[in-house]
């Protein structure tokens, strides 16, 4: 078999690896030699989480940063090559989706390295399933701006886009700026606009609704503040 460079999805938040990870990918990745990692030390945690078969000392973790290119890329296949496959976590849910790790499968691909994606959480699949809204048509945005001007007229924007396409729009917040996120989603945002509100997907602190603006204006605000959060919308 030719090496492989396997996608192993990590945890959203605090849960039981029985919660978000089948059995078998537990074992493929407990098995690997060597891994690529946005953050070594996040990825020694999740290794220590599933169990390996090698102590995790002698497993050998690349960190792949902004600054890492395909030629460094192919420089840590050929190291594994010798001894086996090599797996590629994120920082949290799929590798690749959302993540810089598809730089890493870019270069496997142009390599003849075989690429074997394996089932495990993903937030924005989680959250348009559980939302309600077109999951026929979507887009991922990643982050709005910080700045609030500069976030409403985006997010005005994007809304002007959902009510042409029909189409879901899908974002992230940094956790501390979840609460102004909110707020500015409900000061511009149309009235009969659908938002849904995934906060903390796959954990105890799970929480999932999905209400038009003018309804969402009228109840009291979610608890946000520090938990992992997705925002959804369509026009």
């Amino acid at each position: 078999m030719p090496q492989t460079l396997h996608l192993i999805p990590v945890s959203l938040g605090e849960s039981p690896t029985s919660r978000w990870l089948p059995a078998q990918v537990q074992a493929t990745a407990g098995k690997l030699d060597f891994y690529i990692a946005e953050n070594a030390k996040t990825a020694r945690a999740f290794l220590k989480l599933i169990g390996t078969e090698k102590p995790i000392q002698d497993i050998t973790i690349h960190a792949l940063s902004r600054d890492t290119d395909a030629a460094q890329i192919r420089r840590w296949f050929k190291q594994s090559d010798a001894t086996g496959d090599i797996g590629l976590v994120s920082e949290a849910g799929c590798p690749a989706v959302a993540d810089p790790g598809a730089l890493v499968v870019q270069t496997a691909h142009e390599m003849g390295i075989r690429v074997a994606p394996w089932t495990g959480p993903s937030s924005i699949m989680l959250g348009l399933m559980a939302s309600g809204l077109n999951g026929q048509s979507f887009v991922f945005h990643g982050y709005a701006p910080v700045a609030p001007a500069e976030r409403a007229r985006q997010l005005r924007t994007w809304e002007a886009a959902s009510r042409k396409n029909r189409q879901t729009q899908i974002f992230i917040e940094t956790p501390y700026r979840n609460d102004a996120m909110l707020e500015t989603l409900l000061q511009s945002l149309a009235g009969t606009t659908r938002l849904c509100i995934a906060r903390a997907l796959t954990t105890d602190h799970e929480w999932i609704q999905t209400h038009a603006i003018d309804a969402w204006k009228k109840q009291p605000a979610p608890a946000l503040q520090k938990q992992p959060t997705l925002f959804l919308f369509q026009a």
